[in-house]
């Protein structure tokens, strides 16, 4: 059940959105019972909100014709912006559309009306190049334990779902929620494991913030860096080490640090990384646009035989 302040504001919400909302429909939308819903509701007409009740048939629960809530006083650029942050995080995959949307709704119901009509079409009209990306969003509650425990330097408890569906509890130290294609993950130290973790945070089931004080993170310790090498270094059926003929810096402009490993070797550059196929990783090397030396495994080396053989067929 959510807190008492969260459901009044759905409350709320829900009695703008609809003409007449029964008592019923109400107890059903909220999740409790019809007394919880008329204490609600005499808790907001106690708030100066001219909540209605209808008896009857066909009677229920409205706010009084023509309320408004006080606009939300937002300059024009302010709005423009807050318009862009919800289309690109509904893009990007860092939430749900629906919230996406219900959030954009409840901000443009309380926008001025000259405002709200340029905001309106500012949202029609704009497209994006890229296509749009399918993530895992966290439940907004786990994001928010999370983060609440991070600013606090507490542990989390939480109910924790593998990728191959093994169940278990772990006690962590959360350094940070880092997003990646759409995907959520947290840089945490494991308790049980003694150890630094990164965990999607999609896949937490339940999150519970202690009083214990969390255990420090490692000196210049940065969470973004900490999970962008563990996704390099998740295991593939390929591994694959080459040296390319690149200095480091210009390596790291070319190969995404999620992808692979780099280490500077002289005036080269040593690159380890996992590959779903020897095929792909050929593919990969050859659009890097520099000299290579493979290392491992040597069958990469008939791949980009392979590759080589055939693009000179379409040249």
């Amino acid at each position: 059940m959510s807190s008492p302040t969260a459901r009044l504001l759905e409350l709320l919400e829900l009695l703008q959105a609809e003409p007449l909302v029964t008592g019923s429909e109400l107890a059903d939308r909220l999740g409790v019972d019809g007394r919880t819903v008329r204490r609600d509701v005499a808790t907001l007409q106690r708030l100066g909100i001219p909540v209605e009740g209808e008896r009857g048939v066909g009677g229920g629960y409205r706010i009084r014709p023509g309320y408004r809530l006080p606009p939300l006083m937002l300059s024009e650029d302010e709005a423009a912006v807050v318009v862009l942050g919800l289309a690109a995080a509904r893009r990007l995959g860092l939430g749900e559309a629906a919230d996406a949307d219900g959030a954009l709704a409840k901000i443009e119901r309380v926008l001025p009306d000259a405002l709200r009509r340029r905001v309106e079409a500012l949202g029609d009209a704009l497209g994006f190049t890229a296509a749009p990306v399918s993530g895992q969003p966290p439940a907004g509650e786990t994001a928010l334990a999370l983060a609440e425990a991070i600013r606090r330097s507490r542990r989390v408890r939480v109910a924790y779902r593998s990728a191959e569906g093994e169940a278990s509890r772990r006690e962590l130290s959360p350094y940070g929620l880092v997003v990646h294609r759409g995907q959520w993950y947290l840089s945490a130290h494991d308790h049980g494991r003694d150890a630094l973790r990164t965990l999607r945070v999609d896949r937490v089931r339940a999150c519970a913030v202690l009083d214990t004080a969390a255990t420090a993170a490692p000196d210049d310790f940065d969470p973004v860096a900490h999970v962008t090498t563990a996704l390099a270094r998740v295991p593939w059926r390929v591994q694959v080490e080459v040296v390319l003929a690149l200095p480091i810096a210009s390596a790291r402009m070319r190969v995404p640090a999620t992808l692979a490993e780099l280490a500077d070797d002289g005036d080269a550059t040593r690159l380890t990384m996992g590959a779903a196929s020897l095929d792909w990783a050929a593919s990969f090397l050859a659009g890097l646009g520099c000299d290579f030396r493979i290392v491992e495994p040597a069958e990469l080396r008939d791949s980009v035989r392979t590759l080589g053989e055939r693009l000179l067929t379409l040249a």
